[in-house]
């Protein structure tokens, strides 16, 4: 099966893509994280998710696109709700590119985070993929969080601290006292 993965970084891309081609897939990635925030973290997550694709071989499809202005336009009203627009931003993104280059199906690394909300993802992932024409492969990755974690270490790639959003980075980095 041709799988178009949606990749939101570099180290949680590498555990779905070997699992994926771990069992006969076609895989292609698709970076698109309009989100991140500040700009140089944006950079930095473009950059490695480069790297990894040049080292382990895999299409990278780049959607390089910085719209924080756009972000936040969504969710400033309802920040508590930003998890949802992101996802199915991201999901709609990475489906409509799917259906168009005749893939047979898309999935995220998103998937591979334990700290995402997997159930959401799955149902949004499945409703857009209706909408598209193009099947949404769910997997749960998070059986190899670590495998990952020491896969992305020994490949020397940048590990961010936080989800990405300027809301993330600061609930990352805010300390509990100032909350």
């Amino acid at each position: 099966m041709r799988i178009l993965l949606h990749t939101c970084c570099g180290p949680c891309a590498l555990y779905p893509l070997r699992s994926l081609r771990a069992a006969g897939h076609d895989v292609t990635g698709f970076f698109y994280n309009h989100n991140i925030h500040p700009y140089q973290e944006y950079v930095r997550r473009r950059d490695t998710a480069l790297q990894m694709a040049a080292q382990e071989a895999l299409p990278l499809i780049m959607h390089d696109e910085y719209d924080l202005e756009g972000f936040l336009s969504n969710v400033a009203a309802e920040p508590d709700k930003r998890c949802s627009y992101c996802y199915a931003s991201r999901l709609k993104a990475a489906a409509r590119v799917a259906a168009k280059e005749g893939f047979d199906a898309f999935t995220a690394s998103l998937l591979y985070s334990r700290y995402q909300r997997h159930d959401e993802i799955k149902k949004l992932g499945e409703q857009i993929g209706s909408e598209f024409g193009v099947a949404f492969d769910y997997q749960d990755f998070r059986t190899g969080w670590q495998e990952g974690i020491r896969l992305s270490k020994e490949a020397g790639l940048y590990r961010q601290q936080y989800c990405g959003c300027i809301y993330s980075e600061k609930e990352r980095y805010l300390t509990n006292d100032k909350q």
